[in-house]
């Protein structure tokens, strides 16, 4: 009996080799080249397959057609097989009957000297020439209908090559005897009384030329001579004339279920067409109704159910562009509201700061509760002032006409003058704000003043909602993508929040106050701004355990997005550092094994995680599905990437 560390072993052994096979063995290279060249011709034909619905029930017709057309050909073949082979049979019997009555009529007629039969006498003739005259005789009658064959009495064995068959045997038409009369059918001739019948084939000797064998009806019978001795009659009735008969059936069944295929598979092709053709119309416009052209329409013709189908389409189109286009007349009316009010209220606005500023520097001289309502009302003001130029911002962005001032920029200065302005707050807040990934040049062609305003925004609002932690802002590029990372380790997240993060006037905690004045508007402003450069701007959070806010932007400025340099999810959030400790403590307790207990052990070690420094582009890191969690391959990432849906939003 194997022993269980053996098995174990080969067990070990065969996990290995499927792994190795699957991390870069040279029959996995082999595999997936023959699977790629398997693919690569069959792809386009399973994709027409799934896209054309008139192919599928074209060849469903024709398929089915076929099937019926093959069953009906064999049943028909097979009933005319069988009444020809039964009335051949019928015949073959009555003819044969005949014949054996015929001959052991001769045998047992009393000799004669003369007369008119005279070459029918027995007299002076032995059994052989009797059997001879016998068989010509019986022959002449068939006139090619039939052949005879006379062997003597005897076993029925077969004989060796180059005998000369069973003793006596004797043959009309060239026919070999031996070779066309079956063994099994002398046995049963020379064991039993009566007639025996079976089918074979008749050969002929090298004196009927090249002749083939052909099929035939062989008849037999135990009979005896003009002696009294016992000796077997056989005739032969070939089956030619039957064999042309069925294959002319075959042919003309064969021709006629082709005919019957095409036709029906024409007439399906016609009926499908009828319908397809108005459903891919119908298809053709509704792409170009998401696409915009909301003017399109089908075109209807008749009174049929494909007709009504148009007609409802075209009364759906209708009424979808009135609708959109009255929801397109509201919000530009919104938008004309909200830039009209906004210009319209600068004007008061100013003459309100005016004496609000001469209130708030002659307060000194007023009461504490006069003194402090002055404080207040220079507050407010500011608050509203950016409250009124923020909607002007994003009344710019509704209509269309913001405008992109790229040139090439160093995102590390701009990261530096938003830390300046940030560091008074993050001084009354008790928190520290660090750079990582600044050591190198982060070139970018973008707006300075608009990515200083994203960032801005998101350095001030980790510090608020930090808690008086650190802030990390961290920087890095790779491939054709620069971005700028803002890590606090504050209130956090609730699940979901991320993708609310950017509504409008969205707050994480409703009762929480603005202490340093918000409008509300910024990350809704801030994300405009990110989608105007082509990039994105996206947040990820945990309760408890900080957010993190990511701005990623294409290093030229007409350059599609693959993936971030930094994962939105930091290496150092709980599930990360969950996994790490996991992978730590497997690490050790792999150490600590004998030498001989790896190769017990099913589960081979993780790979170690990687610096984030060292995390090239993640194009999987797409915006706008909502998706947090989207994984990559352990040798590129040391995490799995979560993104956010880059939505129409505001921050906290």
């Amino acid at each position: 009996m194997q022993s269980g560390r053996d098995r174990g072993g080969s067990r070990w052994g065969s996990l290995r080799a499927g792994r190795l096979l699957q991390e870069g063995a040279p029959g996995a290279s082999v595999l997936r080249l023959c699977v790629r060249l398997v693919r690569r011709p069959v792809l386009p034909a399973v994709r027409l397959w799934r896209r054309n619905m008139q192919l599928r029930v074209v060849a469903a017709t024709l398929l089915m057609s076929l099937a019926v057309v093959l069953a009906l050909g064999f049943v028909v073949i097979a009933q005319v097989s069988k009444g020809l082979l039964d009335a051949k049979e019928e015949a073959a019997q009555s003819q044969a009957a005949g014949g054996f009555a015929v001959a052991q009529e001769k045998a047992n007629t009393p000799a004669t000297v003369d007369g008119p039969d005279a070459a029918d006498n027995k007299v002076g003739l032995d059994a052989s020439t009797w059997m001879n005259s016998l068989v010509k005789q019986l022959a002449s009658g068939g006139q090619t209908a039939f052949e005879v064959v006379a062997l003597g009495a005897g076993t029925g064995e077969q004989v060796l090559p180059g005998t000369q068959g069973v003793k006596g045997a004797r043959a009309s038409g060239n026919v070999d005897p031996t070779a066309s009369v079956p063994v099994k059918l002398r046995r049963a001739v020379n064991h039993s009384a009566g007639t025996f019948k079976t089918f074979s084939e008749i050969r002929y000797t090298a004196g009927a030329g090249e002749k083939a064998p052909e099929p035939a009806l062989v008849v037999g019978k135990r009979l005896t001579d003009i002696n009294g001795d016992p000796y077997d009659l056989y005739y032969l009735f070939p089956l030619s004339q039957e064999e042309e008969s069925l294959n002319l059936v075959k042919s003309t069944i064969a021709t006629a279920g082709l005919f019957v295929v095409v036709l029906l598979s024409a007439i399906a092709w016609l009926v499908v067409r009828q319908i397809v053709t108005p459903v891919r119309m119908a298809a053709g416009i509704a792409e170009r109704l998401s696409a915009g052209r909301l003017q399109e329409r089908m075109k209807v013709t008749g009174e049929d159910d494909i007709a009504r189908l148009g007609e409802a389409f075209n009364k759906m189109a209708q009424n979808l562009q009135n609708k959109i286009q009255q929801l397109e007349d509201l919000s530009r009316m919104q938008r004309r509201f909200v830039s009209d009010v906004s210009h319209e209220l600068r004007t008061p606005l100013t003459t309100v700061r005016m004496a609000a500023d001469v209130i708030h520097d002659a307060r000194v001289d007023f009461d504490p509760i006069t003194a402090r309502s002055a404080e207040l009302l220079a507050g407010q003001l500011d608050r509203f002032e950016s409250l009124l130029s923020d909607l002007l911002e994003i009344s710019r962005f509704d209509a269309g006409a913001a405008a992109l001032e790229a040139e090439p920029i160093d995102l590390r200065d701009v990261v530096r003058r938003v830390i300046d302005g940030a560091e008074p707050l993050a001084e009354h807040k008790g928190s520290r704000i660090r750079v990582l990934g600044d050591t190198q040049p982060v070139i970018a062609e973008a707006d300075a003043r608009r990515v200083e305003r994203v960032l801005r925004n998101l350095v001030v609002n980790a510090v608020e909602h930090g808690e008086g932690r650190d802030v990390v802002v961290r920087l890095a590029s790779a491939g054709g993508a620069v971005a700028v990372a803002v890590r606090d380790y504050g209130v956090g997240l609730k699940p979901g929040e991320a993708t609310r993060v950017f509504n409008r006037f969205w707050r994480a905690d409703p009762a929480r106050a603005r202490t340093t004045g918000g409008t509300g508007l910024g990350l809704s402003i801030a994300v405009e701004d990110a989608r105007l450069h082509g990039g994105w701007l996206q947040a990820w959070g945990e309760p408890g355990g900080g957010s993190q806010f990511r701005l990623t932007l294409p290093r030229t400025a007409d350059e599609p997005l693959r993936g971030s340099p930094i994962p939105l999810e930091p290496e150092d959030s709980r599930a990360n550092r969950a996994r790490a400790a996991a992978e730590a403590a497997g690490s050790a307790v792999e150490r600590q094994q004998p030498a001989d207990a790896g190769d017990r052990s099913p589960i081979p070690p993780r790979p170690a995680v990687a610096s984030v420094q060292s995390v090239p582009a993640d194009p999987t890191a797409l915006p706008g599905s909502g998706a947090r969690v989207v994984a990559r391959p352990a040798e590129q990432a040391p995490q799995e990437e979560r993104t956010d849906a880059d939505a129409d939003a505001d921050g906290r």
